[in-house]
């Protein structure tokens, strides 16, 4: 846990339209705003695309864990807890991004350990364009030294909103039994074949099949929203929280 506080970057990536374009396609949103730059004047990228970029920033904060200890088998054993995106303002592309990654929260959980990490995305003139908080859970791993925290932003009180107000609305999301596949083409990332995409390496995780990653439940999940409560339009979306409390198998519905 004396790796909190340490921060990388910053590392820079060039977003283009085809990757945004691709990110929307990947969670299957037709949004014009994504896909028609004709209809829409100007393409912004979905508001949960900044995960693209946070997962090809995540290599290096692995490595540094590697080097402290942690095992490969134990890395595998990973899973998506929570997160937490404040939008400054939406992806325009192209752009050119500058983004920098904290290891930001470590602590004991009774599955294992908790461990966020933060990911400060800027643009080339350094103004802010997301804060990423990215909880995982590392199944059955255990952390030498005491919990520790860095700057990290508060959750917002979601369930005590929800007791006060109840549930706004209930959407079913159909999750094909190649969504998971679909969406890593799109998104990009560093390491495509992983417990998410490949039966090996999903037994090797301890787990059953290849399940969805959180953070195309989440995209998916957005996407309703945005058409429901927002008139269509992404850019009003300022800030995504949420909690991953069960594993989704494909295909199945959430």
């Amino acid at each position: 846990s004396s790796l909190v506080g340490i921060t990388l970057g910053p590392f820079e990536y060039e977003i283009d339209q085809f990757w945004t374009m691709a990110y929307a396609a990947g969670l299957g949103d037709s949004n014009p705003r994504y896909l028609d730059s004709l209809k829409s004047g100007h393409l912004i990228a979905h508001p949960v695309f900044p995960v693209c970029l946070a997962l090809r920033a995540m290599g290096p904060m692995d490595q540094l864990m590697f080097d402290a200890g942690l095992t490969h088998e134990e890395s595998i054993r990973r899973v998506h807890a929570t997160q937490d995106m404040i939008l400054h303002r939406s992806i325009r592309p192209p752009e050119k991004v500058l983004v920098s990654t904290t290891l930001a929260l470590m602590e004991r959980r009774k599955p294992g350990t908790y461990l966020v990490t933060r990911y400060d995305i800027k643009d080339s003139a350094g103004a802010p364009i997301a804060t990423l908080n990215w909880g995982r859970i590392f199944r059955g791993v255990v952390m030498n030294g005491p919990d520790r925290v860095a700057e990290i932003a508060s959750a917002p009180k979601v369930h005590a909103h929800v007791e006060e107000h109840g549930v706004r609305g209930s959407f079913p999301i159909r999750i094909a039994e190649t969504t998971a596949i679909v969406y890593t083409a799109c998104a990009r990332p560093g390491n495509p074949v992983n417990f998410h995409t490949d039966t090996v390496e999903a037994q090797r995780s301890g787990l059953p099949a290849p399940i969805l990653m959180g953070v195309a439940t989440l995209g998916m999940s957005v996407s309703k929203i945005v058409e429901a409560e927002a008139d269509g339009d992404p850019a009003r979306v300022s800030r995504v929280y949420g909690r991953f409390s069960a594993m989704i198998l494909m295909p199945s519905e959430v």
